[in-house]
């Protein structure tokens, strides 16, 4: 969850690295710090909350050095606090690390350091990790590479590690085991970095290369050589990155989270981009070709997601059976990994991520391939460990997502689902030739419908005033609107720390209803579909008991207007797609609510961006 960089190179460090921290700040904020190597050894620069804190400290007291490691931290171990701050250093300052993931065995090996008279200075579990290469290092006199692989060897869990030492000034060793994030290693002209997402990187080079599970990397000024755990040289062949650094920039917008949602037209139409053909009527996913031998054979799909990719994966559960007639199975990663499911011959598992890095979905994947199951990937971040793991591979191209809270990610994860879902009716012939037409037509009208939304028409800042004092919020919806009523509660919840549940809507009478008042506003998401009449009477009843209804509607329902409170309008699409149309106008609901309540809207309080950690 924290995010890691490190530079080595002409320029000095300290600005290259904070460039970069203020790229991964998404991934953790609770603290963050800079070691960097200069003529008066290693020196740090630590402080607690948000990276401007960092940044104004350095002001009073800068470092020099042009090579060194910075951190921002997500706190899992130790309170939030200044000791706990990344980089930890060795008893004699000679040796400085930076940490994402979970040493698993901390208390053991602390106990085993303490008794051999180490003295710990923090509450971390990443310190252990420093102390046990310093260890290895002075005891065996060996390179810093060495050390590092012994410590990682008595290491448990998940894991990636960045370390520089004043003894080898020249060189960066970094680490990865496990599932604990990302390690990428950017190629720059005479200067290298390396980062826990290539977002800290795109300013300086868009060539990279990525560290795999168990791999090492010994990274200076004009290289970086990879080994394994045995110590063998592992070669690896450099990708060129599409994003760019405007891409990873706010581009005029106040937040990330508006930006990225005032993107969605332009995202959903690169996921759609050469992929469909319309005069045949097919899908192309050149990158399923592996797989076309499994297709005829397919008995069953498990999907796996977590937080807004599980209410994808809900909804690519309806398209898929729906258009492609294969039975989906949805499992959140933390519980598929531990609950001993049933993978019958004849099954796939696809994972929806927008990292590519989170540790529960990777860990369902690995169940996977432990049990000789292949597994495909909706993806976003190119390279990431779940589009290395996956048999077959389909990228959103939704470009980097800072926010925390994801919008175009989801909604491309949802037009990749319904593409995938008519790619598999076509290949098992699910779907005729005219059938599919008609759906892929609907696809490339998305992007346009979603722009003239976008466009304006709906007043967020006035329903935000009047719903922004609420304690709790329902939101409702049926069938393939079930999940995005979900999600839309999840937005809320996320970024204006109001709780809200969201609900399918048959489901009101068996319980909810009990907390139907005039304080407790009802988000109805009422689309033109073969369940609106039932959806109608669903706000009825909460009418009936004093509840205010915030209707989402298609354009001209007066229906539906006659009976809400207020509206938030959008156009009649096809009714496979319309969660994406619902959920974009909740998102702006939750954003402009949770701006007048005065919530930091991109970086909302405990959470972080890639959830690497259990």
């Amino acid at each position: 969850m924290c995010g890691i960089v490190g530079y080595v190179g002409p320029r000095q460090a300290a600005g290259v690295l904070l460039e970069g921290l203020a790229h991964l700040e998404y991934r953790g904020y609770d603290s963050a710090g800079l070691a960097v190597l200069g003529p008066e050894g290693i020196r740090r620069c630590r402080s607690v909350g948000k990276l401007r804190n960092l940044q104004e400290a350095l002001r009073d007291a800068p470092l020099s050095g042009q090579i060194g490691i910075g951190h921002t931290r997500w706190a899992t171990h130790g309170c939030v606090s200044e000791s706990n701050a990344h980089p930890h250093t060795d008893a004699d300052g000679m040796l400085a690390l930076i940490h994402n993931g979970i040493v698993e065995n901390y208390v053991a090996l602390k106990a085993g350091l303490l008794a051999e008279g180490c003295v710990f200075a923090s509450q971390t579990d990443s310190e252990v990790i420093a102390l046990l290469i310093s260890r290895h290092y002075q005891q065996g006199a060996v390179p810093l590479l060495e050390a590092v692989r012994a410590a990682l060897r008595q290491i448990e869990g998940s894991n990636v590690i960045i370390v520089l030492s004043a003894l080898e000034p020249d060189r960066l060793v970094a680490a990865r085991a496990g599932n604990a994030g990302g390690l990428v290693v950017g190629l720059g002209d005479g200067e290298m970095l390396v980062a826990s997402d290539a977002t800290a990187i795109l300013e300086y080079t868009q060539r990279v290369i990525f560290l795999g599970d168990r791999e090492l990397a010994m990274v200076t000024a004009t290289g970086v050589e990879c080994f394994d755990m045995e110590s063998r040289i592992v070669t690896k062949s450099p990708t060129t990155l599409s994003w760019n650094p405007l891409m990873a920039a706010k581009g005029g917008y106040k937040h990330f989270m508006l930006k990225e949602i005032m993107e969605q037209p332009r995202s959903l139409a690169d996921a759609v981009a050469g992929r469909v053909d319309l005069d045949r009527g097919t899908v192309v996913l050149p990158d399923l070709d592996p797989l076309r031998p499994v297709w005829p054979h397919l008995r069953r799909l498990h999907a796996v997601g977590c937080g807004t990719a599980w209410h994808a994966c809900l909804i690519a559960k309806y398209l898929i059976e729906d258009l492609a007639r294969i039975p989906v199975e949805v499992d959140y990663g933390s519980e598929f990994r531990y609950r001993e499911p049933l993978l019958a011959p004849g099954s796939v598992v696809l994972v929806i991520t927008q990292s590519g890095e989170t540790a529960d979905t990777l860990g369902a994947m690995q169940t996977a391939l432990d049990r000789g199951m292949q597994s495909v990937a909706l993806v976003n971040a190119v390279g990431s460990q779940a589009a290395r793991l996956a048999d077959g591979v389909v990228y959103l191209n939704a470009g980097p997502e800072i926010g925390v809270a994801s919008t175009k990610a989801f909604t491309s994860q949802v037009v990749v689902a319904y593409l995938l879902a008519i790619y598999l009716g076509q290949v098992r012939g699910a779907l005729d030739e005219p059938r599919r037409r008609a759906l892929l037509q609907a696809a490339s009208e998305l992007p346009n419908l979603v722009g003239g939304m976008l466009a304006g028409g709906n007043d967020f800042a006035g329903i935000a005033e009047r719903y922004s004092s609420s304690q709790d919020v329902l939101y409702l919806g049926r069938g393939i609107n079930y999940p995005a009523a979900l999600e839309g509660a999840l937005k809320l919840k996320e970024i204006s720390y109001i709780h809200a549940e969201g609900y399918p809507a048959g489901e009101m009478k068996h319980g909810p209803i009990a907390l139907i008042d005039d304080k407790l506003p009802v988000v109805a998401i009422c689309t033109r579909d073969r369940v609106r009449d039932k959806m109608l009477s669903n706000i009825e009843q909460v009418v009936a008991r004093g509840g205010r209804v915030i209707a989402v509607a298609e354009e001209g329902d007066d229906q539906v207007a006659d009976k809400a409170s207020d509206v938030l309008w959008v156009p009649h699409c096809s009714a496979h797609l319309a969660p994406i149309m619902v959920s974009i106008p909740l998102q702006l609901l939750a954003y402009h609510i949770a701006l007048r309540r005065g919530c930091d809207v991109d970086q909302p309080r405990n959470l972080a961006k890639s959830v690497t950690v259990e």
